[in-house]
């Protein structure tokens, strides 16, 4: 089975001279396999198509796929949103008592998926010139599971609630109080009992536009449990939280699993290990097509996902498989020391740091782990000099290049063009665009306007520039915010090798493990009571330092067996318990 996609947002027809169409074989026989359509974008006849690929190989903007599929999804195909457009094969089928994750890249049908589980999209069967019918989905799907819970969606007897993926434009679609906003869906009177569960009742009085990232995600779940509803969804919930934080959102999603029907979207591989029981992995080609696989138990489906190979299907979906390493990385290894800072205080209003002594050393990538609002952002401008300490003395005479927690495409052009204007004449450069632009996949984003980049896009240009400018000391704070999985270990990569070819250091801020157990070297640990005061300590190993942080949020890891990569052992479990007593929080 062979299917054509043009993806639109990269053909750009009054750009190019059509060689879609003029080196076509099939059309200069005289078979009018493409045709130039509407906005003169060319159309392709998938039932003309010989999949030669030469069409593929001359677009200049890289806008079309020829794809062969197995024979077998012909019969599957669930969801087009156009010709030569999207398609979805296959769909999830909640299931009570259990929470069912979904696991894949960006863009290939996840979102597509909910929407249709939830009823606010009846797919089309592939019938992409008619608006999707119900009677005929209840027809295809007779004497299936997912038949029954179509009929509730289309009977209107099934409620459902969705935790959308980007918290952060929130506030530019609600404004007001968070209470009273939270009032207005609460369908079950349960607003305080769900704050206190969610620690947002401090921020109750607050205007949402205030709110910080980690406050407006716990908000935006408040608001999806107080909807009286039979099935949740919750895409991406750990984005913007600290691992302590996401890991008590879990416990409040399995909880909710053991009454209603739950599914969860998240790129956070020792979350989603920790919070789900079954997973769907998700393979296909963005923006192209987006294949549901079977169903598999967390552990298993994790390790499949990071071997990159379905077995059971005989697909490979990725070219490499991801690997972790079982002990420490370079544990031995010593350069020279680029910033030393002494023992620093800094008090701001309501806030106190206490920094103990440290260094950081050349080609040196730190990751910083701990609680939100424990000054990692302050120690941040300590060593760039924004700021001074209030007692002992310290020059931050190193330049930082700094990418921001929340990122605003506040400039007016393309991608290319902001790039031109930040990175300055590096933009050519063979470093940069082997080193930076090549693996973080840059090449489509280069003629898109910065202000119509998804969070994902957004997030990887970011990166780009922080690496791209000249300074001693890279910073990047959540960098893996509305990654994907495979799309975090990328940038992981990326970061190190980076980092170690131009000889300067990195302080990488985030909270998602797996991306810190591959990105760092070692570790600086902050500790503390969010907002009033906080404690940095480091840079120490990578032992050390994990062991310092999970001692304080009381979580234990194990490596797996088969993966080697990082794993949360359930609380009092015999494992968590052994690995308590002999202090091994994290490598047990």
């Amino acid at each position: 089975m062979r299917i054509a996609v043009l993806l639109k947002d990269r053909c750009q027809p009054k750009k190019c001279n059509l060689e879609c169409i003029h080196y076509c074989p099939p059309v200069r026989t005289g078979v009018e396999t493409i045709a130039v359509g509407e906005k003169g974008r060319p159309v392709i006849a998938e039932s003309l198509c010989v999949g030669c690929g030469i069409c593929v190989h001359k677009c200049p903007f890289e806008a079309i796929k020829i794809i062969g599929l197995p024979q077998e999804l012909e019969g599957e195909l669930v969801h087009q949103y156009g010709k030569n457009s999207f398609r979805l094969y296959r769909l999830p089928v909640p299931k009570k008592g259990q929470v069912v994750g979904l696991l894949g890249p960006n863009g290939i049908g996840k979102t597509t998926a909910v929407s249709i589980l939830s009823g606010e999209i009846v797919p089309n069967l592939g019938d992409y010139d008619s608006p999707g019918d119900w009677r005929k989905v209840l027809e295809r799907y007779a004497g299936t599971e997912i038949r029954d819970y179509f009929a509730a969606v289309a009977a209107g007897r099934l409620r459902t609630a969705t935790k959308p993926q980007y918290v952060d434009k929130l506030p530019a679609v609600h404004k007001g109080q968070v209470r009273l906003l939270l009032k207005k869906v609460d369908d079950g009177g349960r607003l305080d009992e769900v704050s206190d569960k969610l620690a947002i009742s401090g921020v109750l009085t607050h205007d949402i536009a205030k709110l910080s990232g980690g406050e407006l995600q716990r908000v935006a779940i408040a608001a999806t449990l107080l909807k009286d509803a039979d099935v949740y969804f919750f895409d991406e919930p750990s984005s913007y939280l600290d691992i302590y934080q996401r890991l008590e959102i879990a416990k409040v999603i399995q909880e909710l699993s053991e009454r209603k029907q739950v599914m969860v979207i998240e790129h956070d591989l020792a979350v989603m290990d920790f919070l789900a029981d079954l997973v769907h992995i998700m393979y296909g080609e963005e923006g192209a097509y987006g294949v549901m696989a079977q169903p598999r138990a967390v552990r298993t489906a994790i390790n499949v996902y990071l071997d990159g190979y379905l077995r059971e299907e005989n697909i490979r979906f990725r070219d490499t498989h991801i690997t972790f390493e079982k002990r420490p990385p370079r544990s031995d290894w010593q350069s020279e020391v680029l910033v030393k800072f002494p023992a620093l205080t800094k008090r701001l209003k309501t806030f106190k740091l206490k920094v103990e002594q440290g260094a950081i050393r050349k080609g040196e990538v730190v990751g910083a782990v701990g609680p939100n609002a424990t000054g990692k952002t302050t120690f941040v401008k300590l060593l760039a000099g924004e700021i001074e300490p209030t007692a002992g003395e310290f020059k931050g005479e190193a330049s930082v290049s700094y990418k921001p927690q929340y990122i605003k495409p506040d400039f007016e052009g393309t991608v290319r063009e902001m790039l031109m204007a930040t990175v300055g004449k590096d933009f050519e450069s063979g470093f940069f665009q082997s080193e930076v632009a090549h693996p973080l996949n840059l090449k489509y984003l280069m003629e898109k306007d910065v202000q119509t980049l998804s969070g994902g896009e957004l997030q990887r240009v970011a990166i780009a520039e922080c690496l791209g400018r000249t300074a001693d000391i890279y910073l990047m704070d959540e960098p893996s915010a509305y990654l994907d999985s495979n799309q975090r270990m990328i940038a992981s990569r990326t970061i190190r090798r980076a980092i170690e070819k131009i000889g300067r250091s990195a302080l990488i801020v985030d909270h998602d493990v797996y991306m810190i157990d591959l990105i760092s070297d070692s570790l600086m640990v902050f500790s503390g009571e969010p907002s009033v005061h906080g404690l940095a300590e480091g840079p120490m190993d990578m032992r050390q330092g994990m062991n310092r942080f999970l001692r304080d949020v009381e979580i234990t890891f194990r490596r797996d067996q088969d993966s080697g990569r990082p794993r949360i052992n359930k609380k009092d479990s015999r494992l968590d318990r052994e690995q308590k007593s002999r202090g091994e929080y994290y490598y047990g």
